[in-house]
């Protein structure tokens, strides 16, 4: 287990990097559209940069009020602070903020740079619909993220992923509002530029790769949050039974939206578990592995 969170965090740094030229290419395509590449390239660099470094400090904040959390008061919210508290004490980590999402749906989710810069975000139909065991299961389960380090990346993925999105959207839209046009620098005769295509293709493709980027950090993570916590509350029975009952509820979470679905405990949003046509497709843009799968792998411990 500790060799799978160091090599968590070895990916952590390449899927950053990953992020980072992801933008770059989103840069070098608008160049081959436009018609000057290397200085839109470098444009993108620069702009990547200044999103993973903002993002490192206030992408927590801006997931937390995404999703409307709100602090959650310890004389209003006891039983959730003494269940923290407790088991910050049994995995050796600082208490990390604790907040509260008005929301019908059981869900939560963890987010913050490492674990001294950390929040719990909590439901509060997962307070409704939780018992003492099956809350601390799911306690222990986001705080495994925290100290699993999962958060830094899966934080970051909220604004870089977006950044990725709406950089493309716009420039999209730039080219249409030009009339459909493409650059013809280079060309020969009277043709268009044929690497100007590429570059409309390359900016279609970069928030689909992005947006499967952000499930495969998710999915990845969720199995070893899931071990992690039945080794911090040494009854896996806990968040078997929290799993089950997440399974069977089948409410949106109002709260969640697509740049942030990959950090809850369970897929937040609708259209999960599609079987149609199209079902192996779908599967690659799922931020979980199924709860079945899950439930699954806990039963062997």
């Amino acid at each position: 287990m500790f060799e799978l969170i160091r090599s968590n965090k070895r990916r952590s740094i390449a899927l950053i990097a990953a992020f980072v030229l992801i933008v770059a290419m989103v840069g070098l395509a608008i160049g081959l559209v436009v018609g000057n590449g290397l200085l839109f390239t470098l444009v993108a660099v620069l702009i990547s940069g200044a999103i993973a470094f903002a993002s490192y400090w206030k992408a927590d904040k801006v997931a937390l009020a995404v999703s409307r959390a709100r602090p959650a008061p310890e004389d209003e919210y006891q039983r959730l602070h003494n269940l923290v508290e407790g088991l910050c004490i049994a995995g050796g980590l600082p208490k990390p903020g604790i907040y509260i999402v008005d929301d019908p749906a059981p869900n939560a989710f963890a987010t913050g740079r490492n674990p001294n810069h950390a929040a719990v975000a909590v439901t509060t139909g997962l307070l409704d619909q939780m018992n003492r065991v099956e809350l601390e299961g799911v306690l222990a389960h986001e705080l495994s993220h925290i100290r699993n380090y999962d958060i830094l990346v899966s934080t970051l993925a909220v604004t870089m992923v977006g950044a990725v999105a709406l950089m493309a959207d716009m420039s999209i839209r730039m080219m249409w509002w030009n009339g459909g046009r493409v650059s013809r620098s280079g060309d020969h005769g009277n043709g268009r530029n044929p690497f100007a295509y590429v570059g409309i293709v390359m900016l279609i493709l970069a928030p689909i790769i992005a947006k499967a980027m952000q499930a495969t950090i998710s999915r990845k993570r969720e199995t070893l949050a899931d071990m992690s916590a039945c080794q911090m509350t040494r009854y896996p029975p806990g968040l078997i039974s929290a799993l089950e009952k997440l399974k069977e509820d089948t409410t949106v979470t109002h709260s969640a939206s697509t740049a942030t679905a990959h950090l809850w405990i369970e897929q937040p949003l609708s259209g999960v578990g599609d079987r149609g046509k199209f079902a192996s497709v779908h599967k690659l843009f799922d931020t979980h592995p199924p709860l079945d799968e899950r439930i699954a792998l806990l039963r062997e411990l």
